[in-house]
């Protein structure tokens, strides 16, 4: 089992930045995609970025603006929020799979969610 933990979430304004942390423990070495997803009211749940031992991978409305990264030294994942928009409010999720995809139905493994709210 793995267990993931997000945090980093808050209420911002239009143009801040958010980092967004996930930490992972358990059996971690089972994982190598990690992933951000967020949901936000009324909307399914979206792919957001991915990373891979050496790929990233990032959705068309978060790209330039959204930076993945990980540390595997404190089993821990990243999302940096640059330049965040309103439309940019939901939950997100930190998920983990045996693969580095945009689908969440390959990730076994799901945090509790870390809410963002960004205001006009």
């Amino acid at each position: 089992q793995v267990q993931l933990v997000e945090s980093g979430g808050g209420l911002v304004q239009a143009g801040d930045s958010l980092r967004l942390s996930c930490l992972a423990s358990g059996r971690t070495f089972s994982t190598n995609g990690m992933a951000w997803f967020r949901q936000a009211p009324g909307k399914e749940r979206e792919f957001v970025s991915a990373i891979g031992w050496s790929a990233v991978d990032y959705a068309d409305s978060v790209k330039g603006r959204f930076t993945i990264s990980r540390d595997n030294n404190k089993n821990t994942v990243y999302l940096q929020m640059n330049s965040l928009l309103p439309e940019d409010t939901a939950v997100y999720y930190c998920a983990a799979a045996r693969v580095t995809t945009r689908y969440s139905r390959d990730y076994s493994y799901w945090g509790q969610g870390t809410q963002v709210t960004v205001s006009a």
